[in-house]
């Protein structure tokens, strides 16, 4: 399956990167303090959802109460306290070291900050796997879209030359933007249910790949 393409375009958070249980975990703190009722790991994989925006509002956060930027903000900096909690999830780098012995390219499209993104991959020691680390330039995860265009035009790719791998609907809203092929991994950020209403090939974990290389 992966053989065909000319270049794999990975999501970090949730599908390299194994975060999601610091994530509820940190979105917890913030609902704790404001005496709102915290998340299960199930529900936190049931209502997230990009823009991040609208997921803290389903979670209960009240913007009219207190604007969204001062809640992202303190989210992202317990994150980078706590990031190094983290590390990368299981099989992830036996499947990058395997399409790197193929010659297929692989590049990381992420809604991670640009410098925390290069720096998180590089203390994970991936770097090397990755000829593109493409980050966001603001802490507050909106669109992947437009970075993933300038991406396809960089490496000119053609529709169905490029494989995007990532953990969330959005994941796939962005490979048809960007005219790539997509497949959804549901031991990230988005519980399978979610994921399987995108029509594209959802796998339990990232080690099935090893499967499809």
């Amino acid at each position: 399956m992966i053989s065909k393409y000319k270049h794999i375009i990975w999501d970090w958070n949730g599908t390299l990167f194994n975060d999601v249980e610091i994530c509820v975990s940190i979105v917890n703190n913030l609902l704790s303090k404001r005496n709102l009722p915290l998340l299960s790991r199930d529900k936190y994989k049931e209502i997230f959802t990009f823009p991040v925006k609208d997921y803290y509002v389903t979670a209960g956060f009240d913007f009219n109460k207190e604007s969204f930027e001062v809640v992202g903000k303190e989210w992202m900096d317990e994150y980078e306290r706590r990031k190094h909690e983290c590390g990368l999830s299981s099989s992830a780098l036996q499947v990058l070291v395997k399409i790197s012995s193929m010659n297929i390219e692989q590049s990381i499209l992420s809604a991670y900050s640009q410098h925390t993104l290069v720096e998180v991959v590089e203390r994970c020691g991936v770097a090397k796997n990755f000829s593109h680390l493409v980050g966001l330039d603001n802490i507050y995860a909106s669109s992947k879209v437009k970075l993933g265009k300038e991406l396809m035009k960089k490496l000119e790719l053609n529709n169905g030359e490029a494989l995007l791998i990532g953990d969330t609907t959005h994941d796939f809203e962005v490979a048809t933007e960007i005219g790539a092929d997509c497949i959804l991994l549901a031991s990230g950020h988005q519980n399978r249910k979610n994921l399987a209403q995108c029509g594209v090939p959802v796998f339990d974990s990232i080690k099935e790949l090893l499967e499809k290389t």
